[in-house]
């Protein structure tokens, strides 16, 4: 009834799963990185001022990225190899005559995938959205230096009911924002009535005040002057200081306080939730594997059935992340709730993966 009948061989399998993994995820990295430098290093040295320093730059911008794309591939190759392996040399066989369930041959390799969870998790959190972040910054400027004069500045979008608006500067914060060059397109059942542009805009009671007002009607086709107008909308000031989320560049405990903001200012953030969330199903999935590849563990191997125990074992490990990218992307459609586009696909394997064991084993 323990857990670990016997230490040693807990320690024998989990050292096997861990050794495998490391080796799969630097096969991965090395292969892969060298094909990505091979088509990105000709665009970086064409950058005025770039050398080959560069190159190593994008290394090691780059290699984060695939590592936490990667793994849970490393982690399920690792168990189909190990599980493989136990059963090709009848160690299976062995355990089992010692009155060790196939549960606990499997619980080492699950306590050594959570383990793996927390240090990708760690990886992700403080290294990946790092790396991203600067590396998306420095390939939208094409590879040159970039410096607080040459980053990108956008223009603000914001909804309010069927309008929309458009500031390409925002000062401030509270009453005492203010809106520069703003465009509103103002729309009556989604059917675009007229477009007031404006120089600037502050917030008032019910709406804001604009200032140096140029009025388009669509209907009529023509366009008026006004020194000031006072708009009424539902949109607040807050919905233009909250700046717009991109989860890859927030690690998980600023994540949650920006969504309160955002939520606070009235955007929508269901696509923040679901990724939020999916920062901890996701390198959960390591933990994952062990249960989804151990039908290549059982039955004798002498059968010439362990090729195909082995592909059933990698088709349950990819049909996992294939549910995993189908929910996720339903979840940022707003098509299902956003904690169960993150975690329905792991709950939903991990009793296939259960059933599947207790079935044929247990």
């Amino acid at each position: 009834m323990k857990l670990f009948p016997s230490n040693t061989i807990a320690w024998y399998v989990a050292r096997m799963f861990l050794i495998r993994t490391l080796a799969f995820i630097v096969g991965l990295v090395v292969i892969l990185e060298s094909l990505d430098l091979l088509g990105e290093s000709g665009k970086i040295l064409a950058a005025a001022g770039n050398s080959e320093a560069d190159l190593w730059v994008y290394v090691g911008l780059r290699v984060p990225q695939i590592i936490q794309l990667f793994l849970p591939f490393a982690v399920l190759l690792a168990t189909l190899v190990t599980l493989a392996t136990l059963n090709q040399n009848s160690e299976v066989v062995i355990f089992k005559s010692a009155g060790i369930s196939a549960h606990q041959i499997l619980l080492p390799l699950i306590l050594a995938g959570l383990g793996v969870a927390a240090i990708n998790f760690a990886f992700n959190e403080r290294i990946v959205t790092r790396a991203t972040e600067t590396l998306r910054a420095w390939q939208a400027n094409e590879y040159r230096k970039v410096t607080e004069e040459t980053a990108p500045t956008t223009a603000r979008w914001v909804r309010g009911g069927d309008d929309l608006f458009n500031a390409e500067t925002v000062t401030g914060t509270g009453a005492a924002t203010r809106l520069g060059n703003v465009t509103i397109y103002d729309r009556v059942d989604n059917k675009l009535v007229r477009v007031v542009m404006a120089e600037a805009a502050t917030p008032q009671a019910e709406g804001w005040t604009l200032a140096q007002v140029r009025i388009f009607d669509v209907a009529a086709g023509t366009i008026r002057n006004v020194p000031s107008l006072a708009f009424p909308t539902s949109v607040v000031p807050r919905q233009f200081t909250t700046a717009n989320i991109d989860p890859a560049y927030v690690p998980l405990w600023d994540l949650i306080p920006q969504i309160g903001e955002q939520r606070a200012a009235g955007k929508p953030v269901d696509t923040l939730v679901a990724a939020a969330h999916h920062k901890v199903s996701g390198p959960l999935s390591a933990a994952l594997m062990p249960l989804l590849g151990a039908v290549a563990a059982f039955g004798l191997a002498r059968s010439g059935r362990l090729f195909v125990r082995a592909v059933i074992g990698m088709f349950l490990g990819f049909a996992f992340f294939v549910a995993d990218n189908f929910m996720l992307a339903m979840g940022n459609f707003g098509t299902v709730p956003p904690v169960m586009a993150a975690w329905a696909p792991f709950l939903l394997f991990l009793l296939i993966g259960e059933a599947v064991l207790i079935r044929t084993e247990e």
